[in-house]
């Protein structure tokens, strides 16, 4: 006798769940890469392109990694899930974080994933037009993620958003075309080496003082 097919449960672009209702499908779900949950919303993402996001997000990681390569009380995340203050559940392309004391914003739960409000969140987004500048950038202003940038990878440009008072200010490159982080001292971002996927000048600019 033959066994009837397991059905795996809907998930798709739109769906309207419980966070609860979303975590269970979605692990139910190894075929869906990226899901993520945001005021009460699913958004599933498409296959992931090299040239399109890829090699962005790559470079972000590469960035993060060599600030904090002598860091060991810094967390990196690639793409892991953040459980954000409000209900949302996300997985932002790249997250820097404190693991260990008391300015900590985000913690690693029991059950291994992310809760709170990461120091630093990174996305590489399509355009200005992606929910990265929009619903999902209003999550992380909500939640209190104090810094957080955006690659707009078809409008060829970088924004990094600064929390005051509440609420995200773009932050402009200084006369040298770098941004320095007030949350990580010395986390600086060459923006055109970024840009142009300059891997030297990106390391150069960590290095860089005054």
């Amino acid at each position: 006798m033959a066994t009837a097919p397991e059905l795996r449960p809907e998930l798709e672009n739109g769906d309207r769940l419980t966070r609860e209702e979303f975590h269970r499908r979605y692990e139910l779900r190894p075929d869906i890469k990226k899901a993520e949950f945001i005021d009460g919303v699913v958004y599933v993402a498409s296959p992931s392109r090299w040239v399109k996001r890829g090699k962005h997000q790559v470079l972000v990681v590469f960035w993060l990694t060599s600030y904090a390569v002598d860091k060991p009380e810094l967390g990196i995340g690639d793409k892991d899930t953040v459980y954000l203050t409000g209900g949302h559940e996300v997985q932002p392309d790249a997250i820097l974080f404190r693991l260990t004391g008391p300015r900590r914003g985000a913690r690693v739960t029991d059950d291994d994933y992310i809760e709170g409000a990461p120091e630093l969140v990174v996305e590489v987004a399509a355009s200005s037009a992606s929910y990265d500048l929009h619903d999902k950038k209003e999550a992380y202003r909500r939640a209190g993620v104090p810094e957080y940038i955006a690659w707009r990878v078809l409008d060829n440009a970088i924004d990094w958003f600064r929390r005051r008072d509440g609420e995200y200010i773009l932050v402009e490159p200084d006369a040298n075309g770098v941004i320095e982080s007030e949350v990580f001292l010395g986390l600086r971002l060459n923006v055109a080496a970024m840009l142009a996927g300059d891997r030297a000048g990106v390391a150069a600019a960590l290095g860089r003082r005054g």
